[in-house]
């Protein structure tokens, strides 16, 4: 008899190889960029970049398969409604600081294949401190298919103008949990949202009433100037955000960004 935790890891194998599969003939993704997608400093030169997953800071530990290049690239729809967000936030003196944007196809498959890898807990005391590596696809901390790979979804967060300076993330250097008070973890220069990016927690619920006040209002705030441009909020991230009438709903595109 096979016990239900021993079927977890070979049910993800599966799904990964018929992902795989199915992706080699055609169905499942687009290997091309479309016209409409635009790298975001065309636009708007002004945003601040932090691409997450073109260094090793990240959940995983190290740069992930797709990434050649540390750009976003989104929909020209989604790229001009985040414009219009930028330009508000100017404004007030604060910028966007985006951590990703179009996210290939094989970028998601690696994140199941490390999930499958008991042995690689590398990051785990910084963005997964309180959860087993096992549980972040039951627990949805990880999609089996990203809304990032159609183009129209951004993770991001505001940051102070003049920006502050940034601590520099050095390989293998002591992590902290991601939900610490924000001078205790990782030295992020952006306004205080609770949690670091991609916290594996329920504190970084967007709606987490154990935040303090000033946590609360920086979430809301950030929550109200997408929302007005057109985007919805993922309830579990507070950093992530898709655009409403995203251009491409159903494909899944998987051209490497460089």
């Amino acid at each position: 008899m096979i016990r239900k935790k021993a079927l977890a890891p070979l049910i993800l194998l599966l799904i990964y190889e018929l992902s795989c599969a199915a992706a080699k003939f055609g169905t499942l993704k687009e290997t091309e960029m479309p016209d409409d997608f635009v790298e975001i400093t065309e636009l708007i030169p002004s945003n601040i970049l932090d691409i997450r997953y073109y260094t090793p800071h990240n959940f995983v530990g190290e740069r992930i398969d797709g990434y050649n290049a540390p750009k976003c690239f989104l929909t020209k729809q989604a790229a001009e409604a985040l414009k219009n967000v930028q330009e508000e936030l100017s404004k007030f003196s604060l910028s966007l600081k985006l951590y990703d944007c179009y996210r290939p196809e094989r970028a998601v498959n690696e994140f199941i294949k490390w999930s499958l890898d008991a042995n690689n807990n590398k990051m785990e005391r910084e963005f997964y401190p309180d959860i087993e590596k096992s549980e972040l696809f039951k627990n949805d901390y990880i999609a089996k298919k990203s809304g990032h790979s159609r183009g129209s979804t951004v993770d991001l967060t505001i940051v102070p103008i003049p920006i502050p300076e940034e601590e520099i993330y050095r390989d293998g250097q002591p992590l902290y949990p991601c939900y610490w008070p924000k001078e205790k973890r990782f030295k992020d220069n952006t306004i205080d949202m609770g949690t670091g990016f991609d916290c594996f927690s329920e504190f970084a619920h967007t709606e987490n009433n154990q935040l303090n006040i000033e946590q609360r209002v920086n979430r809301l705030a950030l929550k109200a100037i997408m929302e007005k441009y057109g985007f919805i909020n993922l309830e579990s991230e507070w950093w992530h955000f898709t655009l409403k009438d995203e251009p491409y709903p159903d494909t899944y595109f998987d051209f490497v960004i460089e």
